[in-house]
């Protein structure tokens, strides 16, 4: 299924018209060499975020029930909680190729995220919240791409949590961060990557070295009104937690657009290991929910 060709639908009012000048091939074919052209603000991206990494710019939100024990008042488990992520990734500039799917060339992109954590069983009280900006330059060329990015990331504990809990010593979680990532395609719907990250500021008990790594199982052509199944793995490894991290697991449907590579997902998420809510880095979680998320 997530191997099946393209086939076009009679359902969507503009079928009729060609995406980026006529390109019935390009879904067929993912990787052939296209021309090459300067674009401004082009409507795709050749480097995506990773489908399952907790840090990833997209719109998404997951509830979650997490047995992990509440860094507010640890004699308590978390509960019910809820994780929201509202940013996205965008190309800015691209000398490469203008292709519907998997474009080739070089890229500016820009990436900027808020990673919001509201507690339902106490008014929806914000909790804590997560912020990042980045400028990631990739290249990408056949089946592989690569970037290298910077980064800024703040954490910052919720002010409704610091008036329900006073004694609370918040962290002040700071990363500036150079980013170099890779990702291949071993098949069409299937991506493999990795990156390593190296922090040149620090505070908050954050330290230099990051890893980040993961596959993902996903129809590489649009997928029509009917969606098609995904499966997604991510895992984090962090110096200032003795080389632990995290592992999350997603899996569920997923939808593709026909004239970009916009996706929209909705399933189960599984994450085990340490709170990716940097304000809470060194407490864990063991968390089981259902979410959906969309990148564009």
């Amino acid at each position: 299924m997530l191997d099946s060709p393209y086939e076009e639908g009679a359902f969507t009012s503009d079928s009729s018209v060609a995406p980026y000048g006529g390109c019935g091939d390009c879904f067929n074919d993912l990787w052939a060499p296209r021309p090459w052209c300067w674009q401004l603000l082009p409507n795709n991206l050749i480097y995506t975020s990773y489908l399952a990494g907790p840090k990833e710019p997209r719109i998404g939100t997951v509830w979650y029930e997490d047995t992990g024990n509440d860094p507010l008042n640890p004699t308590t488990q978390n509960g019910l909680l809820w994780d929201t992520t509202l940013g996205g990734r965008a190309s800015i500039l691209r000398y490469g190729s203008d292709s519907v799917l998997h474009p080739q060339g070089f890229e500016v992109q820009i990436e900027g995220a808020a990673f919001v954590r509201l507690d339902p069983q106490e008014d929806r009280d914000l909790r804590s919240a997560d912020y990042r900006f980045g400028v990631p330059l990739v290249y990408g060329i056949g089946r592989w791409q690569t970037k290298l990015a910077y980064y800024h990331n703040s954490a910052h504990l919720g002010d409704e949590a610091m008036l329900k809990h006073p004694t609370y010593t918040r962290i002040n979680y700071v990363r500036d961060c150079i980013v170099w990532g890779n990702s291949w395609y071993a098949l069409d719907w299937m991506r493999l990557y990795g990156e390593v990250g190296y922090a040149f500021f620090n505070a908050g008990g954050s330290q230099p070295w990051e890893f980040q790594f993961g596959t993902e199982l996903i129809q590489a052509r649009p997928t029509g009104i009917h969606g098609a199944p995904f499966f997604a793995i991510n895992g984090m490894s962090r110096q200032e937690l003795d080389w632990g991290g995290n592992v999350c697991v997603q899996a569920g449907w997923a939808w593709r657009g026909r004239r970009s590579e916009k996706l929209f997902r909705v399933g189960m998420e599984y994450l085990y290991g340490s709170d990716p809510q940097y304000e809470f880095v060194y407490s864990n979680q063991n968390r089981t929910g259902i979410g959906m998320w969309y990148d564009f």
